[in-house]
């Protein structure tokens, strides 16, 4: 039992070091423009622009979670992402609002969320660091 390895769960939490910490910073403020950009843009040309605002956040969230090998990269995204086009979707108290209440607007928020929390879900765990190995051989 000495040589086996604790369950996920009950291993000591790793502290990130800084660089880590400061990429996924970085990251999360990227995830930030991108859904300023792609707010702006999906209005504009309808099915084209949504198509293209969603597959630019899934391209980055992917990006995220391979460039920081884990799922932390895509989560710092999806964050960022997240939480500005929520915040654009509140109204202001002058009344005005950058989104439209059209199904387009809908589909970005609602479909923007999914992609993102599929995306980040995809980007692959920590694999374990030791030569490949093929059964038989």
């Amino acid at each position: 039992m000495s040589g086996e390895r604790a369950p996920a769960l009950a291993q000591p939490l790793r502290v990130p070091s800084a660089g880590r910490a400061a990429a996924c910073l970085g990251l999360l403020v990227l995830g930030a423009l991108a859904g300023v950009a792609g707010a702006l843009v999906q209005p504009g040309w309808f099915p084209g622009g949504l198509l293209l605002a969603l597959a630019g956040e899934a391209g980055l969230v992917l990006g995220a979670a391979r460039l920081m090998r884990g799922r932390a990269g895509g989560v710092a995204v999806a964050v960022g992402w997240v939480a500005v086009v929520v915040l654009l979707t509140a109204s202001r108290p002058e009344g005005d609002f950058l989104f439209a209440a059209g199904a387009g607007s809908y589909l970005f928020l609602l479909g923007g969320i999914g992609v993102a929390v599929m995306c980040a879900t995809l980007g692959g765990g920590r694999q374990p660091g030791g030569r490949p190995a093929r059964l038989g051989k």
